[in-house]
C-alpha cells in the first residue's frame, strides 16, 4: 500500500486535530500551523483523547507516534509534506485563499485535501496554480475513529489525485469512499441535513424533547446504521421477497403529509433557547471533553462488536478495523529493532485505559493475561513467528500460565513489560515475564508461560524451523547467564 511520508494540517480545531491524532498514532509526523493562541492545548487535548481510544480499541502493536510540530507559517508547515488538510473554517473566501498559499508553497507533488463539509472543490481550486491535485477529503468526528473520508473531485481535479488520495487512506485505517459528481454538502452531510431539519420540527412542535429524539435513534435504527446502512437495513425489512417487495409496500408512504423536509423551520431566539435549555439538561454537568471521552468508549465498542462479525471475517466498519490490525501486526508495530540480550527484553508499553478497569478503578484480571500475551507475541515477532509465519500455518501457543499479582495497576498508569527465556528446545519456549509499574520499576505481576510450537493446518506439536530456533536460542543463552528470576517455577497455593 502506498503510505503518507509527511503530513502537514492547516487548522488544528475539532476536525483538524482529529486529523492530526489520525496521522501520529499511524506513525506519521504531522507539521502545524494554526495561529489560534490556544491550538496548542486544544490539539494535546484531542491527541490525549484519541491515545485513550487507540488503548481500547486494538490490541494490535502501533508504530511510533510521529512526530508533532507546530509551525510559525503556513510555508514551513508544508514544505516537504505528501499530504495537505486544511481544515480551517467554513468559509469559501479564507479557504480558497489558504488553498491557493498552500498551492504555491507546497512541494509539487503534494497532494492537498480539504476537510469542508458542503463547498464545491471548483469553487476552491479557481485561482491554484495547480488545481488538478486539489480535492475535497471530507471526513467525521471524530477523525481519529471514524474511518469515513468522502473523497470528492472538482472540475480540473485529476483523476491520478483521486486514485492516489484513496490508496493512501487504508493504511491509517480510513476508508475512502469516491463520489462521483460533486455536489454542495456531498453524500454524507446531505442526509445529516435532511434528518435535522425533520428533528428542528419535532423540537419547533413540542412533539418531543431533544433527549427523547436522541433516545429514538440511539437505541434503535442508529444501531442498525452503525453496521448496515440504509438499504440493506431496508431489503432486510422486505423479508424473503428483498429491497423490491419493501420498495411496493412502503413506498406509496412517501407521498403523505408528514415530512416537513422542504419547509425550514425559523430558527428563532426562542427554539434556540428551548433546544440549548433541553440540551444542558440532557448533558446533566458533563463537560465536552468528558462526553467526547463516553462518545469515544461507546464507539471503541461497536467497533469492536463489528470486528467479530460474520463468523470473526468483520463486518462493515468492523472489517476495516481488522484489516488495518492485521497491516500493524505484519509491521510489528513498535517492536524493538535492536535490543540488549544480555537482560530481559522490554517489549511492551502501555497505559491502563479506562476500558481495562473495574469499579475500584484497577486493571482487571484478564487484562494482566492479555498484556503479557501481547509481550509473548512481541517475542514471537522478534524471533520471526511474524503475521506471515501464522498466516502459512505454523506457529507457538501457549499451552500453560501461572499469574501472580503482587501489585494494582490503576487508571492511567504507564506499565511495561519485561521477557526472560528461561529455556527453549525444538518444540518448546519456557518464558517468565514480569509486568512493572514505569515510573518507579516496581513489579506489579510476573507470568511464567509454556508455549508449544504447532502445525496449525495438522493440529499437532512439530519442531521449528532452524532460523527460528537459531535467534530464540541466541537470546536464551544470553538470559542463561542471569540470575533466575524470584518467582519461576512457583506454583498456586506455594508457601512463599
Amino acid at each position: 500500500m502506498t503510505k503518507i511520508s509527511k503530513a502537514a494540517c492547516i487548522g488544528g480545531g475539532v476536525i483538524g486535530g482529529g486529523w492530526i491524532a489520525r496521522f501520529l498514532l499511524a506513525g506519521i509526523d504531522v507539521d502545524v500551523f494554526d495561529p489560534h493562541p490556544e491550538a496548542g492545548r486544544i490539539v494535546g487535548e484531542v491527541i490525549a483523547n484519541a491515545e485513550k481510544a487507540y488503548a481500547m480499541l486494538t490490541g494490535a502493536p502501533l508504530p511510533p507516534r510521529g512526530r508533532l510540530r507546530f509551525c510559525p507559517t503556513l510555508a514551513e508547515a508544508v514544505t516537504d509534506a505528501d499530504w495537505i488538510q486544511e481544515s480551517v473554517p467554513e468559509r469559501l473566501d479564507l479557504k480558497r485563499r489558504v488553498l491557493t498559499e498552500i498551492d504555491a508553497t507546497a512541494c509539487p507533488d503534494a497532494l492537498i485535501g480539504s476537510s469542508t463539509s458542503g463547498l464545491l472543490p471548483t469553487d476552491l481550486q479557481r485561482d491554484m496554480t495547480h488545481p488538478e491535485r486539489l480535492f475535497v477529503a471530507h471526513p467525521y468526528n471524530p477523525v481519529y475513529l471514524l474511518p469515513l473520508v468522502e473523497i470528492v473531485g472538482g472540475a480540473k481535479t485529476s483523476p491520478a489525485t483521486i486514485q492516489a488520495a484513496m490508496e493512501r487512506l487504508p493504511p491509517i485505517g480510513m476508508k475512502g469512499v469516491h463520489i462521483a459528481k460533486e455536489i454542495e454538502a456531498f453524500v454524507g452531510d446531505r442526509l445529516l441535513e435532511a434528518l435535522w431539519r425533520e428533528a428542528l420540527w419535532l423540537i419547533h412542535d413540542d412533539i418531543c424533547t431533544v433527549e427523547t429524539l436522541d433516545d429514538v435513534i440511539r437505541y434503535s435504527f442508529g444501531l442498525r446504521w452503525a453496521q448496515m446502512g440504509l438499504f440493506q437495513t431496508y431489503r432486510i425489512a422486505g423479508g424473503e421477497a428483498g429491497m423490491r417487495h419493501f420498495l411496493a409496500q412502503f413506498g406509496p408512504c412517501l407521498a403523505w403529509p408528514w415530512t416537513k423536509l422542504t419547509d425550514v423551520v425559523d430558527l428563532d431566539d426562542a427554539l434556540i433557547e428551548k433546544i440549548g435549555r433541553q440540551s444542558d439538561e440532557q448533558a446533566d454537568g458533563l463537560s465536552i471533553r468528558a462526553l467526547e471521552r463516553i462518545r469515544d468508549e461507546n464507539l471503541v465498542g461497536i467497533l469492536q462488536a463489528l470486528k467479530g462479525g460474520d463468523g470473526g471475517k468483520g463486518w462493515g466498519a468492523g472489517k476495516l478495523l481488522k484489516d488495518f490490525e492485521q497491516s500493524l501486526w505484519a509491521e510489528g508495530g513498535g517492536a524493538p529493532q535492536s535490543f540488549d540480550p544480555s537482560k530481559p527484553l522490554r517489549l511492551v508499553e502501555t497505559k491502563v485505559s479506562p476500558a481495562w478497569v473495574d469499579y475500584n478503578g484497577h486493571m482487571t484480571e484478564h487484562r494482566y493475561l492479555q498484556v503479557f500475551g501481547d509481550t509473548s507475541d512481541a517475542l514471537l515477532r522478534l524471533i520471526g513467528v511474524d503475521l506471515a509465519y501464522v498466516e502459512a500455518g505454523q506457529s507457538y501457543y501457549t499451552v500453560e500460565s501461572h499469574i501472580r499479582h503482587l501489585g494494582e495497576a490503576k487508571l492511567g498508569q504507564a506499565i511495561h513489560s519485561t521477557c526472560r527465556i528461561l529455556s527453549v528446545d525444538e518444540k518448546r519456549l519456557h518464558l517468565f515475564h514480569t509486568l512493572c509499574d514505569t515510573a518507579t520499576g516496581e513489579p506489579l505481576a510476573t507470568a511464567e508461560q509454556m508455549l508449544l510450537h504447532v502445525d496449525s493446518k495438522a493440529g499437532k506439536a512439530t519442531p521449528a524451523p532452524v532460523a527460528v530456533l537459531d535467534k530464540v536460542k541466541a537470546i536464551a543463552s544470553a538470559h542463561a547467564a542471569l540470575a533466575l528470576p524470584e518467582g519461576a517455577g512457583r506454583y498456586v497455593g506455594q508457601k512463599r
